[in-house]
């Protein structure tokens, strides 16, 4: 009850955490926390966790809610080890803090969380491959609720599928290949069997895996009966199961697919690829079954999802990869050496990009830097859903480049035809003087509210839409010296290693001014966008201040 109240008022992951209640409840019941370190793999399964650790005010008290993150954190509780919020890490992080008690000498528990399609992510499998030589006591609780986000996706949830339907007896055995000993449990939400296989293994001297067959979203019928509408969910009324948010307008979501979706019927060539996450990026299962074989999810593996986009592209087909900001940091070294070192014509859509008031393990200021300054990656940044479509047509039919599209994070209709026959290049929207206003994506709408101030005070400023974030266009810089002296950029992303540093390091000799504008280089947790706003100075008045300033 205590999760719903809270989950039904302000959002969250219903099923993974319904799914473990009784998981959580035995391992508090057997084990010592803080003593015995339990890690959640995600850690959006933790809500009973931190019930029982002190914190169930903030379930059940609406004017805590907001006080308390979604996820595992340090700040919170001696009972939670680490800031957790993407996949496959529980089994290397229990790793390294069962190898530090052995060189210290300690003598307590280490229990790794994993579940929800976790391991089906690279680093799950590179910490299991460890775990079966670590040679002392560490237990991995695996959390089989057949399900990742959408059904799961991969050849070892065969395997999986394989020990469920023979009670763990089954002669082919992912866990044990690896040197783990195994303990099956099919009755993964009964907390009298909960806690009797924990007893077992508890102190076991050995890597040991308890593999435990869960119901995702036990005991709401709502969340029972359809798992992927209710991984993660918006408010809604604890009665019916109906949503108690409500947004009105166009949303790219909705657009993107149904564009992509004609496109592909029209050249079998067109493939969409996602990484786990189909719901956050509009692919229901009515989508994904219209797209049928060119819809590929490779469950939660970011990594694999570049590297098989790239290879795609090299095969002769047009891929396109939609994975959410926060996501794309996993995928630096794919995006570099098996996509751009290869110069692969793949496209990339990164949506959930900019300033917001996400937990700190889901940001989406940081992928302008990552992506932008990766050599032959051509990055672009829409303002307007014609742009937008203009330059997603234009990079799914070039030949020339790797692609990385941000989509911008509102709905904006310019009205007017675009179409890109080559690679796009930044355009003067306005001329005028003193002050050039360079706006990238989303930010060009606060490039035009500055500029509308600075009119007010006699200045006509020059108006820029970058267009281009990997690049700078030297002449059209070049150009602005003639009768700028000022130049401000504006983007909504972490400015370190971004666009406007960019700007600012090609006229670093000359006199002309540069102010940056854009986000600290931090870790933000669900903080306001209003506050975050105000401290970095991202309002049109306050940045109106600073040129006169400047200019005087």
């Amino acid at each position: 009850n205590a999760i719903l109240n809270r989950v039904s008022k302000i959002g969250g992951h219903v099923g993974p955490n319904l799914g473990m209640v009784e998981a959580i409840v035995a391992l508090h019941y057997v084990f010592n926390s803080p003593k015995d370190k339990i890690v959640f793999d995600v850690s959006h399964q933790c809500y009973a966790h931190k019930i029982l650790t002190g914190r169930k005010e903030y379930f059940l008290n609406d004017d805590k809610f907001h006080e308390i993150s979604g996820y595992t954190s340090p700040n919170e509780s001696e009972h939670d080890f680490f800031t957790v919020g993407h996949t496959s890490t529980s089994v290397s992080l229990a790793s390294g803090l069962a190898k530090a008690r052995d060189l210290k000498k300690e003598t307590h528990n280490v229990i790794a969380v994993i579940g929800d399609g976790s391991l089906g992510g690279g680093e799950a499998l590179e910490g299991l491959n460890f775990a079966g030589e670590l040679n002392s006591n560490l237990i991995i609780v695996v959390n089989d609720n057949e399900m990742s986000i959408a059904p799961n996706h991969g050849g070892l949830y065969q395997n999986l599928k394989e020990l469920r339907k023979t009670k763990g007896k089954s002669p082919i055995n992912l866990f044990k290949s690896f040197g783990l000993e195994y303990v099956y449990l099919e009755e993964g939400n009964d907390i009298e069997k909960l806690i009797s296989v924990f007893q077992q293994v508890k102190d076991n001297p050995k890597p040991i895996v308890v593999h435990i067959h869960t119901d995702k979203g036990h005991g709401y019928s709502f969340s029972e009966k359809e798992k992927e509408k209710w991984h993660y969910n918006m408010p809604f009324d604890i009665q019916t199961g109906e949503s108690t948010f409500s947004f009105s307008g166009e949303n790219y979501n909705s657009l993107t697919t149904e564009f992509l979706l004609q496109k592909a019927k029209k050249d079998e060539k067109v493939v969409v690829i996602n990484a786990g996450t189909p719901g956050a990026i509009g692919f229901t299962p009515e989508i994904r079954d219209a797209f049928g074989s060119q819809f590929i999810d490779v469950g939660i593996a970011e990594e694999h999802a570049v590297a098989m986009t790239s290879a795609l592209a090299k095969g002769g087909c047009k891929p396109v990869f939609m994975v959410l900001s926060s996501f794309v940091q996993r995928t630096y070294d794919q995006l570099s050496q098996d996509l751009a070192l290869n110069k692969n014509p793949a496209v990339i859509l990164v949506s959930w990009a900019g300033i917001g008031p996400n937990d700190a393990t889901h940001l989406g200021t940081f992928d302008i830097p990552l992506i932008s300054n990766i050599p032959n990656i051509v990055h672009l940044a829409p303002t307007s859903k014609e742009e937008y479509f203009a330059m997603l047509d234009w990079a799914i039919e070039q030949q020339d480049y790797p692609v990385v599209i941000r989509v911008p994070s509102f709905v904006v209709s310019d009205s007017k035809e675009t179409v890109f026959t080559s690679l796009p290049k930044p355009q003067v929207t306005k001329k005028g003087e003193q002050v050039a206003l360079l706006g990238v994506g989303s930010f060009y709408f606060l490039a035009l509210k500055v500029a509308e101030e600075l009119s007010k005070e006699g200045i006509e400023a020059t108006i820029v839409n970058p267009i281009v974030m990997s690049n700078i266009d030297k002449e059209l810089l070049n150009h602005l010296k003639e009768k700028h002296s000022v130049v401000v950029t504006l983007e909504d992303g972490i400015l370190s290693g971004g666009y406007g540093q960019k700007v600012a390091s090609f006229y670093g000799a000359s006199e002309m001014k540069v102010l940056n504008y854009g986000a600290d280089k931090e870790f933000t947790d669900r903080e306001s966008i209003e506050k975050l706003y105000n401290r970095y100075r991202l309002d049109e008045k306050k940045i109106v201040e600073d040129i006169l300033t400047v200019l005087a």
